[in-house]
């Protein structure tokens, strides 16, 4: 039986997780997460998805702060591990994803090598794909670089955000985990070098001015990039009159009338913002201080004489 270490965080790590736990095959023998973190209003220290997972089906849990400490790495030794198997974690040293004699594999959320990096579902729908997948890969120096084990592909709908595609890619991220450890373990699994491309688009990690939209761009632009941050962290403009207007749904439209920046509404049905080549039509939207909303609900309390000059 493989005796497996599992390593992840958050709730996109957990079905993995559970998939390995029902394998006859193997056996979780420990997981390693994040330590807990303060969260909330009421800043109560929160555990990780993964870890309530772990705890619930009685697995021991390991919580290193620092993943190069001796005492951390002789721990980990102690488990004996046959494999490692990475979801939504850390970079680790060498010591630790070299140390059992399987190695360590990776499950990461595109079809690499495209979109190596933190946040590879956010950026797949920034960038307009039609498609992207799940890769599961053995680890190596260079972050997302090791060889090849499987792929599956995922089609990415027309009305998908990064909250529907999340739940797609972690589904399928767990089904392939399961099987390249089988491979592994029946020792047949694939390791094929990746192909280096001049026309490989990075998935660095989103940070809050990813989300502010310039109006400068195409309208099918911005309409992607509301995609790709939608539910979370969420894209944003601000109103002219300087508060945030957070978008968590909108549409491209054709029409080209006047100059990018400026407002359109009749009031009631509809908040539009011009850009070069047509309009974003705003759909689901939250002015800061308020709750989410319909644009029809938001028009009804929102003084649209206030739309007289440019977004920012």
């Amino acid at each position: 039986m493989l005796r497996i270490i599992f390593m992840g965080t958050p709730e996109f790590a957990v079905p993995t997780l559970e998939a390995l736990l029902s394998w006859p095959g193997g056996r979780v023998v420990a997981v390693i997460t994040a330590p807990d973190k303060p969260a909330g209003r009421g800043q109560q220290l929160a555990e990780s998805a993964v870890k309530k997972a772990a705890v619930a089906h009685g697995v021991p849990v390991l919580q290193p702060t620092n993943l190069k400490s001796p005492e951390f790495q002789a721990e980990l030794k102690s488990y004996a591990a046959d494999l490692q198997v990475v979801v939504a974690f850390r970079m680790l040293p060498e010591a630790v994803w070299n140390m059992p004699r399987l190695g360590s594999i990776n499950v990461h959320a595109s079809l690499l090598p495209q979109y190596r990096g933190a946040a590879p579902i956010n950026w797949a729908l920034i960038q307009g794909e039609k498609q992207t997948g799940v890769t599961s890969f053995f680890l190596q120096h260079e972050i997302d670089t090791g060889n090849l084990i499987f792929q599956d592909v995922v089609p990415i709908a027309d009305e998908d955000d990064f909250g529907s595609l999340y739940e797609k890619l972690k589904a399928a991220g767990a089904a392939l985990a399961l099987r390249s450890v089988q491979a592994i373990a029946a020792g047949t699994a694939p390791s094929i070098p990746q192909v280096p491309s001049a026309e490989l688009r990075a998935a660095p990690k989103i940070q809050k001015e990813t989300g502010r939209l310039d109006v400068q761009q195409p309208a099918t632009a911005l309409a992607n990039r509301v995609r790709g941050l939608s539910p979370i962290p969420t894209a944003f403009t601000q109103l002219p009159d300087g508060r945030t207007l957070k978008i968590f749904r909108a549409k491209a439209l054709p029409e080209a009338a006047g100059p990018a920046g400026t407002w359109h509404t009749d009031g009631k049905t509809f908040l539009r913002l011009q850009t070069p080549d047509g309009q974003l039509d705003l759909l689901d939207v939250q002015l800061e201080g308020k709750k989410r909303m319909p644009i029809t609900d938001f028009l009804r309390g929102f003084n649209v004489t206030l739309l007289t000059s440019p977004a920012a």
